[in-house]
């Protein structure tokens, strides 16, 4: 059987190993991904991780401002591809580029849908206390995440697991799916399933302000929120005026005290008391510091009993 040609769009981290998937089971006739952008401080182009991966192939490398236009779909039409495959790419692809492939355009998604459709499916489903999330395979259509389903793999959400840790254990799974998922396609051994679009829950962006702890909600939803924001954008609350990241927590039994007020201090962390219950803070990050343990934050920033983080 000979090798199907394919195209890959894709851009951050998560999309990486996948593309190492489609160099190797088939011949990608173009990488497609997102336009080098301004990063850090210095403000300085840099390309994506997808590029930088592509680079290293040796493959061709495609980035439109926008894939939808005219001169785009006459494009991708040219080249004629047996299959698309798109991996957190950042642009939404017309109904015109869905049916140029002949075995369609494949989406490797970061959780068991029909549930947590939409841009941050790994932060939402820890910061809404989810125990399981996984990976769907699914072939595209004009909706938001709505395409037939493929395959699926599971995992467990530990209780302190963060969405960085997350991340990176189901971008493998991911990876690993999709060679199934291409090789059912091309034996014409897998076909979709519909969506319950009544079972279905949306993961919106995340903002500033879906960031920032809200102590009078509950020890655990704090927490949650805490590790739901590890890696990125990370959780943050104001002492003194100021904003401070916070990078981990744990729950704690309830010690009294109003929301966001410092309860206990110990040598290593210090407690803060919630709505219900309290958390321990392990690690923090003032403004323009690095992230810190809490033993050392306390020291070196006059944290006391009665403190309020707001």
């Amino acid at each position: 059987m000979s090798r199907l040609r394919t195209i890959f769009m894709g851009t951050p981290d998560f999309a990486v190993d996948c593309l190492r998937v489609m160099h190797e089971k088939t011949d990608v006739i173009m990488v497609v991904t997102q336009p080098d952008r301004p990063k850090g401080r210095g403000q300085k182009l840099t390309a994506s991780p997808v590029k930088l991966r592509a680079l290293e192939y040796n493959l061709p490398i495609w980035q439109p401002e926008k894939i939808k236009t005219p001169d785009c779909v006459k494009k991708l039409q040219e080249l004629k591809p047996d299959l698309i495959v798109v991996v957190a790419f950042g642009q939404i692809l017309s109904q015109e580029i869905l049916d140029i492939p002949a075995l369609g355009c494949v989406n490797v998604h970061a959780s068991l849908l029909p549930g947590y459709r939409g841009a941050a499916p790994i932060h939402w489903a820890i910061i809404n206390g989810e125990r399981e999330t996984g990976v769907t395979t699914m072939l595209m259509d004009a909706g938001l995440d709505t395409g037939d389903m493929l395959l699926k793999s599971r995992v467990e959400i530990t209780p302190d697991m963060t969405t960085g840790e997350l991340h990176d254990k189901l971008a493998t799974m991911g990876s690993a799916l999709l060679a199934d998922t291409v090789d059912g396609l091309a034996a014409g051994t897998i076909k979709g399933e519909k969506q319950d679009d009544s079972l279905s829950n949306y993961a919106s962006m995340l903002t500033k302000e879906t960031a920032r702890i809200n102590w009078k909600k509950s020890a655990q939803e704090v927490h949650n929120l805490v590790r739901g924001l590890n890696s990125w954008p990370v959780a943050w609350t104001i002492l003194d005026g100021k904003n401070h990241k916070v990078w981990q927590t744990r729950v704690v039994e309830e010690m009294g005290g109003t929301p966001g007020e410092v309860v206990k201090i110990t040598k290593k962390s210090f407690i803060v008391a919630t709505g219900d219950g309290a958390v321990e803070i392990l690690e923090i990050q003032p403004p323009s510091k690095k992230r810190m343990a809490a033993g050392d934050f306390v020291r070196g920033n006059g944290v006391k009993i009665g403190s309020i983080f707001d």
